[in-house]
């Protein structure tokens, strides 16, 4: 019991002690800091060396018919653009997709779309093409190497059987 007054003592001292220490006139919400004025606002240069980023296209021709391909920042689709141009004949498969086996590999960064939209052009393992003109979903991966800008009429331009296909910079 004793403990207990001494204690409630104590805690009513130290209030009155910092009530005492306030006066009207001081705001306790305004620290007693001086902040030095920021610096004005720079502008941001830091883009100013560097190159500015373009998309690399290519154009797929089929008969006559053509689609432009936005080729992906990456060392596969870079690897693909140097074997451009290149007329090939793409084997059907599945209904959904077309493919071409390079004769040499390109690099690789592989990953697993879940959904593959019409239009998609990937690289399975190292050097089959893949010009998808269905979206479906699929547990494979892939490495992109572009997507079409306007995949409408695709499938239709490519058909059901095998289909000779240009590849060329844009």
């Amino acid at each position: 019991m004793k403990y207990s007054l001494l204690m409630f003592a104590t805690i009513m001292l130290m209030l009155g002690m910092i009530q005492t220490s306030c006066s009207r006139d001081d705001n306790p919400m305004t620290p007693d800091v001086t902040v030095p004025n920021p610096k004005p606002e720079q502008p941001d240069d830091s883009n100013e060396n560097k190159p500015e980023k373009t998309e690399q296209k290519i154009r797929i021709t089929i008969g006559e018919q053509s689609a432009i391909v936005t080729l992906e920042d990456n060392s596969a689709a870079k690897a693909f653009a140097t074997l451009l141009p290149m007329t090939v004949t793409m084997t059907e498969m599945n209904g959904n997709e077309k493919y071409y086996d390079l004769s040499e590999s390109l690099p690789t960064d592989t990953f697993r779309p879940g959904t593959i939209h019409a239009g998609d052009l990937l690289l399975w393992g190292a050097n089959t093409v893949v010009l998808f003109y269905e979206t479906f979903s699929s547990p494979y991966s892939y490495t992109r190497l572009g997507k079409m800008d306007n995949p409408d009429g695709l499938a239709a331009a490519l058909g059901s059987g095998n289909v000779r296909v240009t590849f060329s910079l844009q």
